[in-house]
């Protein structure tokens, strides 16, 4: 199993800034640490050209991003100050996503430590995402004829609007979303399912949810399957209002997993959120993810 990662190219923020962007470089050496991977198994993302991002994002937003001449009002609403430095890391992040793509399909799995940027919609990001590495990466591969059917699990605590508003009216991609309906972002993008959960729920009643729209993504019979593996649901989490625990995040992971395994589809697993204090929770829940889908996925 290989899979991607990109805090080669760091991202200086100010002191105290929300946005735990250590959480990437821990996460890596936690893996590497526990053996869940070995060092020739991770491999460093390289950026992504500008027009692949085209396939997903307005020419004057692209353009805009890379020249650092964003409207206070989008950088405001992405939540990351502008940098040479930001746009190297996010080039890279998408490139992961669609590294990880040709990978799955070769080898039935694989992964990006990055990644999940569903708010950021074709014009505009937000949220911490600057470009959709989701809907650029479906695209390409729909746009290449890998696969006729593509679907997105997107299981961050938060709906993913960004992504809804650019791939949702595709016949050819099925987008489910399971998230914490009173939580950002406050305007909702129909996806093809979305089920918004109630404050505090727990574990079993988010598995019997995650069961229903799994069966809707198996009955679409996708030729790939992305799974946003957010860990914000966990009841620690700073962001999110739901109520997992790591043995039901773990259960989750596997739900989703096993299942994608038994139909003999590919799974790109990319990050999403994550803002649990102290931070070391977030790591151990996005490093449990990975080692849920090296058992289920073994070879």
């Amino acid at each position: 199993m290989r899979v991607y990662y990109s805090d080669h190219y760091p991202v200086p923020l100010p002191p105290g800034h929300r946005f735990p962007i250590e959480k990437y470089a821990l996460l890596r050496q936690e893996l590497l640490g526990r053996g869940i991977f070995s060092p020739n198994e991770l491999v460093p993302s390289l950026p992504i050209d500008a027009e692949t991002v085209l396939l997903a994002h307005t020419p004057a937003y692209v353009q805009s991003v890379l020249e650092g001449t964003l409207e206070r009002r989008i950088e405001r609403q992405i939540g990351l100050p502008w940098s040479p430095a930001l746009v190297q890391r996010t080039l890279a992040g998408v490139g992961g996503t669609l590294a990880a793509v040709h990978q799955a399909l070769a080898d039935g799995i694989s992964g990006n430590l990055a990644g999940g940027t569903h708010h950021a919609s074709a014009g505009e990001g937000a949220g911490f995402c600057v470009f959709n590495d989701l809907a650029v990466a479906s695209l390409a591969l729909l746009k290449a004829g890998r696969v006729r059917r593509l679907a997105v699990i997107d299981l961050d605590v938060h709906q993913g609007n960004g992504t809804a508003a650019i791939l949702g009216a595709r016949h050819e991609v099925f987008l489910f979303s399971l998230h914490c309906e009173n939580n950002y972002p406050l305007r909702k993008v129909p996806s093809t399912l979305d089920i918004g959960l109630p404050d505090r729920t727990g574990d079993m009643d988010y598995l019997v949810a995650l069961e229903r729209g799994l069966a809707a993504v198996l009955t679409f019979r996708p030729g790939l399957v992305f799974f946003q593996a957010g860990v914000d649901v966990l009841a620690a989490d700073k962001l999110g209002r739901l109520a997992l625990t790591m043995e039901g995040l773990e259960r989750r992971d596997r739900t989703v997993l096993s299942a994608c395994k038994e139909a003999c589809i590919p799974v790109v697993i990319v990050m999403g959120g994550g803002y649990a204090e102290p931070l070391n929770l977030t790591v151990q829940a996005h490093a449990q993810t990975y080692r849920v889908a090296r058992e289920v996925f073994p070879g």
